[in-house]
């Protein structure tokens, strides 16, 4: 990929002309973005080990992306700049592979009415993602697009076809692997009126996706050698119901032999088998969800992690059934999926008492209730489970012998005080593996309990007029385990249009007695972004939809700059 980089030139020299081509009324649009994200570290013997210590006396992930789109026609291409890139993202907290520069991201893509066609990068989802599921999050450095063609058609209403093969990428290369797959996917509403008439919405999808790589010699011990593979199939199939409020999906996936060194090198087939079901209508909703998934990882280099902790290579998603915390102190012992299987339920209500009632008041009263509880799977040992065997058996209903892998309960109340003063309030008791979650991290730890918390939240936001508004945060985690009580205050002041004020505090009161302190100046200006800041950051983990990554702790300046055309 590096030979890429020659496309610099070009995406720098186009980039003067984008101002003008997006204001033309040829029917061409131009759309693109700057991220850059910067530490000016600063070490701190407080907080930091030696080995944390960052030599460059800046660092930086930066992404510049630029979108043509036209009638027929669209292209695009993004440059990242990741040579010296942010703590969490370097060695040994990551991947030494992802330091690099370059265009690692670029495609042509036609389309007309019935059909289209993308040649280069690109992202692709199918189903839930069980089986395949490209996406980019920086925040956790994963960028797993495909690099080759995808080809869509619509031939009749309620029919749609997709066809793809290329090869995965891996920070700045690509994976030997081809991965090739199709979907197809029937809106049986489209062909039936009586349902689209009465308001119910039926979909069928059916998807494959196969992994083509090469064998290599892996030994299940001094004398033999395992008879690895070289293609890979995986399957999903699913139905889609939906009727007014009411939305039932269910879903099931399969992977043939597919030993690895992440499942220890065992042929046991692969499965995941979910069913969700929702429910709205004004004032309500309602959620409840199962999921249990069997040696289901799926990814496009077998001996990924053999050398270090990666969140490279998957070509599928398995998402967590749990609720996505923004609070600081409430994702602060986050559930990452455990890739060897899993049984996992969610349940979540919500409901709004009207205004002028006894829990509404004079303006309404919103209340959130979540429920998380994940287990693994039962696993009888086959032959002693070792590389080279079917791995276990384990009976679909059976809950594993090792325990609550997470659970949780959040409670959160939303309620507006007057018209200038609204708060929301959390209560939060939770369950955590300290075991098998630093595994699924990617952390060993012998550290053989749980992490049983409780944790408080209060948000309140003051509009003084329509120009000034100060939110502040209250947050206390409670617990007798690890590092114990934790306390986080947060106060912010927003001048419209252009200013915000940020200080806020992380402090431990229970064992190290270190306080994380951060300043923050943000200015806004169109479709500029610009902050500055100064401060520390605890070590911990940073995650998304079950997939985590490590962040060191580390101090010094940091500026960030937005800009979206």
């Amino acid at each position: 990929m590096r030979t890429t980089k020659k496309l610099i030139c070009l995406l720098l020299a186009f980039s003067p002309s984008v101002g003008a081509m997006a204001q033309s009324d040829n029917g061409v649009v131009v759309t693109g973005s700057v991220q850059s994200d910067i530490l000016i570290p600063e070490f701190d013997p407080e907080i930091q080990d030696r080995a944390d210590k960052v030599d460059d006396w800046a660092t930086t992930n930066t992404f510049a992306d630029v979108n043509i789109m036209s009638e027929h026609v669209d292209a695009g291409a993004r440059f990242e700049f990741l040579e010296h890139p942010l703590p969490g993202f370097r060695p040994p907290s990551f991947s030494k592979d992802y330091a690099g520069w370059g265009v690692p991201y670029f495609y042509v893509k036609t389309h007309f009415k019935n059909w289209d066609l993308t040649l280069g990068n690109f992202y692709e989802q199918f189903g839930s993602g069980f089986i395949l599921r490209t996406y980019e999050e920086r925040n956790l450095g994963i960028d797993n697009s495909l690099l080759g063609g995808r080809f869509t058609i619509r031939p009749v209403a309620g029919v749609s076809f997709k066809l793809l093969g290329g090869k995965q990428r891996r920070y700045w290369d690509l994976n030997d692997a081809w991965i090739s797959g199709a979907d197809l996917e029937l809106s049986l509403d489209q062909w039936f009126k009586g349902l689209s008439n009465s308001g119910t919405y039926i979909t069928l999808g059916a998807s494959w996706v196969n992994k083509y790589e090469k064998t290599d010699d892996v030994m299940a011990d001094a004398t033999h050698k395992l008879n690895i593979p070289s293609s890979v199939n995986a399957f999903d199939v699913r139905a889609n119901l939906q009727k007014g409020g009411f939305n039932l999906l269910a879903e099931y996936a399969w992977k043939s032999q597919d030993p690895t060194f992440e499942n220890g090198w065992i042929y046991r087939k692969g499965s995941v088998a979910m069913l969700s079901a929702s429910y709205s209508k004004r004032g309500m909703s309602l959620l409840l969800q199962a999921k249990r998934s069997d040696n289901m990882s799926f990814r496009s280099r077998r001996r990924e992690g053999e050398s270090e902790t990666t969140t490279a290579s998957f070509i599928n998603h398995l998402p967590a059934f749990t609720m996505d915390q923004t609070y600081a102190l409430a994702a602060m012992y986050p559930y990452a999926t455990y890739p060897d299987g899993e049984w996992a339920y969610q349940a979540e209500i919500g409901y709004n008492f009207k205004r002028h009632t006894l829990l509404g008041g004079k303006y309404g009263t919103n209340v959130r209730v979540n429920f998380s509880h994940i287990r693994g799977i039962e696993r009888d040992p086959i032959n002693g489970g070792g590389a080279g065997t079917d791995g276990y058996s384990s009976a679909f209903w059976k809950w594993g012998d090792d325990g609550m892998y997470y659970q949780d309960i959040n409670v959160q109340i939303e309620k507006r005080i007057t018209r200038s003063f609204n708060i929301h309030l959390m209560y939060m008791n939770q369950f955590y593996n300290n075991v098998i979650n630093r595994i699924a991290e990617g952390e060993l730890s012998d550290n053989k309990k749980y992490v049983h918390s409780d944790i408080f939240v209060l948000d309140a936001k003051y509009k003084f007029n329509n120009k000034f508004t100060l939110r502040g945060e209250l947050q206390y985690l409670s617990t007798d385990e690890d590092l114990g009580d934790w306390w986080y205050g947060l106060l912010e002041l927003s001048i419209l249009p252009n200013w915000m004020f940020t200080i806020a505090d992380m402090y431990n009161s229970g064992v190290t007695d270190i306080h994380y302190y951060q300043g923050l100046v943000t200015y806004s200006a169109g479709s500029h972004r610009i902050q500055l800041g100064y401060g520390r950051t605890r070590a911990g983990y940073n995650c998304a939809g079950g997939v985590c990554r490590y962040v060191p702790s580390s101090k010094g300046v940091t500026i960030s700059y937005n800009y979206n055309f």
